[in-house]
């Protein structure tokens, strides 16, 4: 995932910074509002803004509704010293998808990233397909061949991440930070075992192989399938 940090706290920059990367975000760091604007401009490849409001230059909130205004639809989370509720109205007329008050707890920040990284992911309803394979995340629906295969949620979730990013390695923790929250241990063999209930639905009964397992890389989906290795 790529954030974009606006705040012109140098300190509390660098930290945030290093706690991101250290969560496995991409972090680029501007420190005043006509950058954060120039940066954040509709076509760049963030996936989460975080602007600090009061940002010299532009303030965060001049920088969201001139970003909205331009047709930015990238999720917008404000941080600022003010936390009154009329403060959060104002934030969130003016375009930011979330609101956060310093000071604040960093897990918090985290968790509200991810939770703004996954509702502009199922935000975007348009259906992902590969080679027959099709992920509908709108209806939250799986077909292969015009055949319903059932998945459960956590199995629906890991496909439409893999199916979504076809031709791109997905990392295991990738797949630990936006369908689990980074909750369960990398180390643990849990992806595994879904990728084998997954498989054992996409691709057995019909003679496929889709995923591809990177060893020490990560997980692929392949734009086109291949024939299953024979029994």
């Amino acid at each position: 995932m790529r954030i974009l940090v606006a705040e012109d706290d140098l300190r509390l920059a660098a930290l945030l910074g290093q706690s991101l990367t250290e969560a496995g975000w991409s972090v680029e760091t501007v420190h005043d509002g006509r950058s954060a604007l120039g940066r954040a401009m509709p076509g760049s490849a963030h996936d989460v803004l975080l602007l600090d409001w009061m940002l010299p230059g532009l303030d965060g909130l001049t920088v969201c509704r001139r970003l909205r205004a331009l047709g930015q639809t990238t999720p917008v989370l404000v941080l600022t010293a003010r936390g009154q509720v009329r403060d959060r109205i104002e934030g969130l007329d003016a375009g930011a998808d979330d609101y956060l008050a310093k000071p604040f707890d960093l897990d918090e920040l985290l968790a509200r990233l991810r939770a703004l990284h996954r509702r502009a992911a199922y935000g975007d309803a348009s259906v992902a397909e590969v080679d027959g394979l099709v992920v509908d995340p709108a209806a939250r629906r799986v077909t292969r061949d015009g055949v319903e295969v059932e998945l459960t949620a956590r199995e629906f979730d890991i496909l439409h991440l893999l199916v979504a990013r076809a031709g791109q390695v997905v990392t295991r923790y990738t797949i630990l930070d936006e369908v689990w929250d980074g909750e369960t241990d990398l180390r643990s063999n849990v992806i595994d075992v879904y990728l084998a209930s997954i498989r054992s639905k996409i691709d057995r009964p019909f003679g496929t192989r889709t995923i591809t397992t990177l060893r020490g890389a990560g997980y692929r989906v392949d734009r086109r399938a291949t024939s299953a290795d024979p029994a």
